[in-house]
Parts: structure tokens; C-alpha cells; sequence
């Protein structure tokens, strides 16, 4: 087997004149891999080069593959990702895998900037202030998720509604609310983090329903999982495809 010229082409877009160690002590896993993730599998997709690059960086977070996100992330660097994107990506991902997995990314991505002399820090994209980062969130939240957020609130105890006020004013009010990405980016970025990070399928099925309703259709969520299936296998793969059959079933 060799590598088809579609694959390194789509290999050299992102890594020009970058030659894997690899090819010299695995050269049979490459050719399988290059082949699948740089050829086979982007026959299949409704996404184009930027938007494929920024739901994997999203994934490979939720993954904690921090060495394969910091040569990704030079791709994306590469092909037009903006650093307010990719800084805007690893942000996204605090509320959802924690700031326990995204720290080492930080400092990655800062690493990464300096390299290429990107000035940090980087422009402010908050939008909101301790004041109204509770308002502006729920906002945010019922406007994708419509009457369930109201619901979610009635139903709470009485000892927990203080989770769903969190959920309000942090997730939504300090993160959704930022500039740099616009509300269909951040919600299909949530959508493969969550998918990415397994054992979530009950908020995977809440945001395939976040992302139908602002427009990120059942072709680009199938799209999205299946850029991610190299970096996060079958498995979890094939669960984000029922959670997407049974969230656009007729």
C-alpha cells in the first residue's frame, strides 16, 4: 500500500514540507492512517478545510491529545484559522471538558503563538459582565433550546437550582456570549467536543436539537462525526450517529 497523492496533497496543505518520523518506524500504520484521514474520509463531508480543522482541535481536547492538537493546531494556523478562533475554540471547551483538560492545551496554544510571533494577549471578545452575564445567558440558552430551558428550571430540586443558574450565567452568559465565533460555530463546536468525550449522550442528544435549531442541519452533523472518527473511533462514533438518527428522526 502507498499513499494516494489525494492524501498527501491534503497532508501538505496543512503541513507543508513536514515529513512524519513516523513514515521511517511505522510506515504501514501511516499509509492506513494518511490514506483514511486525508483521503478516504474527506470524501464525505459537508465542511470545508477551516471549519473540519476546528471541530478536531474541539475534539482532540475533549480527547486530551495534546500532541496531536499542537501539531493540528499549526494546520489550522496554516489554512486560515484565525489565533481569536483557535484561542475562541479552546475557551468553548472550558465549560464542557473542564478546566482540568484544557489548561495543558493553553499553554500549548500560547506556545504555539509565540512561536510564530502572534502577541498575546490576544483581543478581548467578553461580552458580558458580572452584572448581566446571568440575563444575557439565559437569553442565549432559550434562544437555542427554546421552553426546556424553563422546564429544566421548574423541575429542578431546590438544592440543585443553583446548577442550572451556573449553567445560565457561566456556560452560556461567559462563554456562548463571546465574539470570535459566531453561535452556529460554538454550538457544533460543543456538539463534537461532547460527542468526543463519550458516556455524554443524554447533552450529545439536547445539542443535536441546539444545533438543528440554529441551523446546523443533520448533513453537517453527520459531517462533523465523521472528520472526527479517525481522531475518536468507532465506538464513540457510531454512538454520536444514533443520538443524530434519533434527534432527526421524522
Amino acid at each position: 500500500m502507498a499513499i494516494s497523492q489525494e492524501a498527501q496533497r491534503n497532508h501538505e496543505t496543512l503541513f507543508p514540507n513536514h515529513t512524519s518520523t513516523l513514515r521511517a518506524t511505522d510506515p504501514e500504520l501511516i499509509e492506513i492512517f494518511d490514506n483514511f484521514a486525508f483521503d478516504e474520509v474527506l470524501k464525505n463531508s459537508a465542511l470545508d478545510t477551516r471549519m473540519r480543522l476546528m471541530v478536531q482541535l474541539a475534539s482532540l481536547i475533549a480527547c486530551q491529545s495534546v500532541n496531536e492538537y499542537r501539531v493540528l493546531l499549526g494546520g489550522a494556523l496554516n489554512i486560515g484559522v484565525t489565533p481569536v478562533e483557535a484561542k475562541e475554540i479552546l475557551y468553548q471547551a472550558v465549560p464542557y471538558a473542564g478546566m482540568a483538560k484544557v489548561f495543558d492545551f493553553l499553554r500549548v496554544t500560547n506556545e504555539v503563538f509565540e512561536s510564530r510571533g502572534i502577541a498575546l494577549p490576544l483581543p478581548p471578545q467578553s461580552t458580558t459582565t458580572r452584572e448581566n452575564r446571568l440575563e444575557k445567558g439565559l437569553a442565549v440558552q432559550k434562544s437555542i433550546f427554546g421552553e426546556r430551558i424553563e422546564a429544566m428550571y421548574a423541575k429542578s430540586p431546590q438544592d440543585q437550582i443553583h446548577i442550572q443558574t451556573l449553567l445560565s450565567a457561566n456556560c452560556f452568559g461567559d462563554y456562548y456570549t463571546r465574539t470570535g465565533l459566531d453561535l452556529k460555530t460554538r454550538e457544533l463546536l460543543t456538539f463534537a467536543m461532547i460527542a468526543s468525550l463519550g458516556g455524554c449522550e443524554a447533552q450529545l442528544a439536547g445539542h443535536v436539537a441546539g444545533n438543528l435549531a440554529v441551523g446546523n442541519d443533520r448533513r453537517i452533523l453527520v459531517s462533523t462525526i465523521t472528520q472526527l472518527l479517525p481522531f475518536i473511533g468507532y465506538p464513540r462514533t457510531l454512538n454520536a450517529i444514533r443520538v443524530i438518527n434519533e434527534g432527526t428522526a421524522a
